[in-house]
């Protein structure tokens, strides 16, 4: 049932306004969790079917309303934050698609469609959904099309003609679109920051905690990528050093105060080589950074540790951007003072009481040979334990003696923890290092892609005469998580082509995120500049930009409008005849209002003046202009030979003569031809 009063919109219209308003929910729901947008979209599909003949009560409306809300704090959990607030719009959007009983409810939803999508901008700036939040202008604007045909009582169609001015309007929007993108002053980082799902993923932090990595192991995401500019290091070279982690608590291994980690970094001895790269960092809300090991210098913006790890001056809630220079240390901190002595070398009391036994056995019996003891621990876990990312996370007390003498089964984590506490034990100093290692080649961008499974986590102990050096024991019990590329593992499965072309896609879709995040989302302020220099424009100030983008805009607005005229007069011949014939009827008082249909408004005229012909003919032109099909040339000339002031004069002419008549006065009009003839006659006697 319709509202009192309120026009009904058509059933196209309501099935246009429909596949909008689901489009613009699209996006949003993709970026929420599975189970909730199921279960919008099956209430929201279930409250369409059974209010598309008559509108539910204000009562039943309410819980509705209720239920969704419940259902988005279920999935959410009760907060105001951006994640949450996105979730509400999307059941809120979900059941507005059911308030379709009039043309002002559907004006409604289109309004409301029209700003929805782009909020999930707010939560993802990938290339798929900007695309669906774009698809959703023209098709609002193809909605409110039919909309505009059912006020105007035209059956609602999708023709040509309405698609080719959906198009034109589309594509006047380009200039000034371009002209925010490229003037307005751009952010150092996003107004929203990064969306709340991203910042509890596990990664690298300040903390390292056993198990806290197992589920970072199965996330395929891009941490980073990177682009060599000259050589690129061997496959066993590519460790991407990130935090270092100094005390055990005999759970779990923490860095060193934030205070602590600014000392001067430390000098090191580099080998000759040295790589040059680029690495785009995708945004963690950390300050952490990871660089090949070992960085030489601190790009702007970062600061190297006392350890020689990167930290960003800011958090990272946008991608960034860093070009850097790194080269293995022939040796690395020669002379170990007192304080970071005794801080790599201490262990929680009364814990792991096997693991600390043991590696006193091992002092003893080594002596003085670091090396040696190095070498034993790393047979026996080459030739003892096993790799696996099945390892679950264990309260027990003396987690290190667990993994070593019980389980001997684990990853990376629990292998570098245990390690470096074996190593301490055994009295040589020793840190955990955390960041990522290896990385998969794309072809198509010529770039190196480290994912966020490539997280890894190893070891550095420190040597007489050669200052830290790395040890890795997970490389010891599975080298193929350290040194194998893609081309190795196709070459193990003997170039599986299901396997190949699933690499291929993986390549394409990474490239084609690269390109984006190139072009669009890292459009910072510094390239913005850089732009703007290759026109000539050294530097501009805020407000400088400001006054360009108005001037800019004013000029294509300007432009835009005479565009448009001029389209009109030289292209719509229908149109033009229209108008014309409009302005004749405005000279005589008898003008169409502003967004007065043609339809009423040649009613009302014909109401006032009957038999004038006016309604057929905006009939014609209304079934032409609304029509997919093409229209009778000879329209034109009826629109263009049609003269309102006649018509009116003869009727209002006819209507006085008829009163004259009736009261025996006789028609004015007539007496004026009779004298007219009289004067003619004695003229010519």
């Amino acid at each position: 049932m319709s509202k009192p009063g309120l026009p009904l919109p058509s059933f196209t219209s309501r099935v246009c306004a429909l596949i909008t308003a689901w489009l613009a929910l699209t996006p949003l729901l993709l970026q929420m969790p599975a189970l909730l947008s199921l279960g919008i979209v099956a209430i929201a599909l279930a409250v369409n079917a059974l209010s598309w003949r008559k509108a539910f009560g204000a009562p039943l409306r309410l819980l509705l309303v209720l239920t969704m809300l419940g259902m988005v704090s279920w999935q959410m959990e009760i907060r105001f934050d951006r994640d949450t607030g996105c979730a509400v719009l999307a059941a809120m959007m979900a059941l507005k698609t059911s308030e379709l009983h009039s043309v002002r409810d559907a004006r409604s939803l289109l309004g409301f469609a029209l700003f929805t999508p782009f909020s999930a901008l707010i939560l993802d700036q990938g290339p798929t959904t900007m695309v669906l939040a774009l698809l959703v202008v023209p098709a609002t604007l193809l909605s409110m099309q039919c909309l505009t045909q059912d006020q105007s009582q035209v059956p609602a169609r999708l023709g040509r003609s309405q698609l080719s001015s959906i198009g034109q309007f589309t594509i006047l929007g380009v200039p000034l679109t371009l002209a925010g993108f490229w003037l307005l002053p751009r952010l150092d980082a996003p107004l929203w920051g990064v969306p709340e799902r991203a910042q509890v993923r596990p990664g690298l932090s300040d903390n390292m905690a056993p198990g806290a990595w197992i589920d970072l192991m199965s996330d395929e995401t891009p941490a980073l990528r990177v682009s060599f500019n000259g050589p690129t290091p061997p496959a066993g070279q590519r460790y991407w050093r990130g935090p270092v982690m100094w005390d055990f608590d005999g759970h779990s291994w923490q860095a060193l105060p934030f205070a602590a980690s600014l000392i001067p970094p430390t000098e090191f001895v580099p080998v000759t080589q040295h790589f040059n790269y680029r690495i785009d960092y995708e945004p963690t809300d950390q300050k952490y950074l990871v660089a090949l090991d070992l960085p030489l210098t601190a790009p702007a913006g970062t600061r190297l540790t006392t350890e020689r790890s990167l930290v960003a001056d800011r958090r990272l809630s946008a991608i960034t951007r860093w070009e850097l220079q790194s080269a293995s240390p022939a040796s690395f901190q020669e002379t170990l003072p007192p304080r970071q002595r005794q801080r790599a070398l201490a262990l929680p009391l009364r814990l792991n009481p096997r693991t600390v036994a043991l590696g006193a056995q091992w002092r003893q019996e080594a002596g003085a040979d670091d090396a040696a003891i190095v070498q034993r621990a790393l047979n026996w876990v080459r030739t003892e334990f096993t790799y696996t990312l099945a390892a679950t996370k264990r309260p027990e007390l003396h987690t290190v003696d667990e993994f070593l003498f019980r389980d001997k089964a684990g990853f990376c984590e629990q292998f570098s923890s245990s390690f470096v506490v074996l190593m301490r034990a055994s009295g040589i100093p020793a840190r955990v290092v955390t960041g990522y290692v290896g990385g998969i080649y794309n072809n198509l961008g010529h770039y190196w892609v480290i994912r966020r499974m490539d997280a890894h986590a190893w070891a550095e102990i420190w040597l007489p005469q050669r200052g830290w050096v790395r040890v890795d024991p997970t490389a010891a019990v599975a080298p193929e998580r350290i040194r194998d590329t893609l081309e190795d593992r196709l070459a193990q499965n003997n170039n599986d082509a299901s396997i190949d072309s699933h690499w291929r896609l993986a390549d394409i879709g990474d490239w084609l995120r690269h390109s984006w995040n190139n072009l669009v989302l890292g459009f910072d302020a510094k390239r913005q500049q850089q732009l703007l220099h290759s026109f000539g424009i050294n530097h501009l100030y805020v407000s400088q930009l400001m006054m360009l983008f108005i001037a800019f805009t004013s000029v294509s607005l300007g432009l835009m409008a005479w565009w448009l005229a001029r389209g009109e007069r030289e292209r719509d011949a229908l149109l033009r005849a229209w108008h014309r014939l409009d302005r004749h009827y405005a000279r005589l008082g008898l003008g169409r209002t502003r967004h007065e249909p043609a339809l009423v408004w040649a009613k009302r005229i014909e109401q006032q003046y009957p038999g004038i012909g006016l309604y057929i003919l905006s009939q014609r032109f209304t079934d032409a202009r609304y029509s997919s099909k093409d229209f009778d040339r000879n329209l034109i000339n009826a629109l263009l030979q049609h003269r309102p002031h006649t018509a009116v004069s003869n009727i209002e002419n006819t209507f006085t003569c008829s009163i004259h008549r009736s009261l025996d006065v006789g028609c004015l009009h007539d007496s004026a031809k009779t004298t007219s003839r009289t004067i003619q006659r004695n003229h010519t006697k």
